[in-house]
C-alpha cells in the first residue's frame, strides 16, 4: 500500500502534529514501510495458535497470607504531625 501525502496530511491534524514538508515526505515513508510490514505479520498463519493477552505469559507471586506483628496504632502514630487518636489527620483536598 503506498501511503498519499493527504493521508499523512489526515493522520497529523488527528495527531494535533504541525509538520513541514520535510517531515511529511519522511513520514509518509515510514508510515508506508509500517504498513508493508502488517502486510507480512498479515500473511503469517495463526490458525493453531491460541490467543493471548501479550506475548509473555504473566504471573503474579503470591506469598502465604500470615497474620504477623506489626506497629501498634501509638506507634505509627507517634511522628505524624496531626492524629486524632486512631488516624492521621491530613488537610481537605476536596470540597
Amino acid at each position: 500500500m503506498k501511503i498519499t501525502l493527504e493521508q499523512v496530511d489526515y493522520v497529523s491534524a488527528l495527531g494535533r502534529l504541525a509538520l513541514s514538508p520535510d517531515e511529511k515526505t519522511k513520514f509518509m515513508g515510514q508510515l508506508d514501510d509500517i504498513l508493508k510490514y502488517m502486510d507480512t505479520l498479515e500473511s503469517v498463519s495463526t490458525d493453531n495458535v491460541e490467543p493471548m493477552a501479550g506475548p509473555v505469559e504473566l504471573f503474579t507471586p503470591l506469598r502465604e497470607d500470615l497474620v504477623r506483628p506489626s506497629l501498634s496504632v501509638d506507634q505509627a502514630l507517634a511522628n505524624a504531625p496531626s492524629s486524632d487518636g486512631s488516624s492521621f489527620v491530613v488537610p481537605k483536598i476536596i470540597e
